[in-house]
């Protein structure tokens, strides 16, 4: 495990709801995300310090399924996963464009290893 945290700011998040077959986000919860995180233009604080992610003041638990990639013909790096906030189930997308994009992506794929492997 990885005992540094990572943090950076976010040029886009989006966060909804996954697997279709969970509870659905109520009315309250969906504008506190929108409000928060997916409507927000501005960049977002994101800060992941081992199995926990905090993307500006929601904390992401129990996280599945991670991805970290590289698109072709952008310079961004994107981190996709499966996770829960406040007992609901999520699927977060993080995109940070240009600036010290690569250094990210080998931060999250060193950070991806460690979680997965325990």
């Amino acid at each position: 495990m990885i005992d540094s945290e990572i943090k950076f700011l976010a040029d886009k998040v989006h966060v909804h709801k996954w697997p279709q077959d969970t509870p659905i986000w109520g009315d309250s919860i969906q504008k506190k995300i929108d409000d928060s995180i997916n409507k927000k233009t501005t960049q977002k604080q994101i800060v992941i310090t081992g199995e926990i992610i905090l993307i500006e003041n929601t904390q992401f638990v129990s996280l599945k399924k991670i991805g970290v990639s590289i698109p072709f013909f952008k310079d961004e790096c994107t981190l996709i996963f499966e996770a829960q906030f406040e007992n609901l189930f999520a699927h977060v997308h993080i995109t940070k464009k240009l600036g010290n994009y690569l250094e990210l992506f080998n931060q999250l794929m060193s950070w991806k290893n460690s979680i997965l492997s325990e």
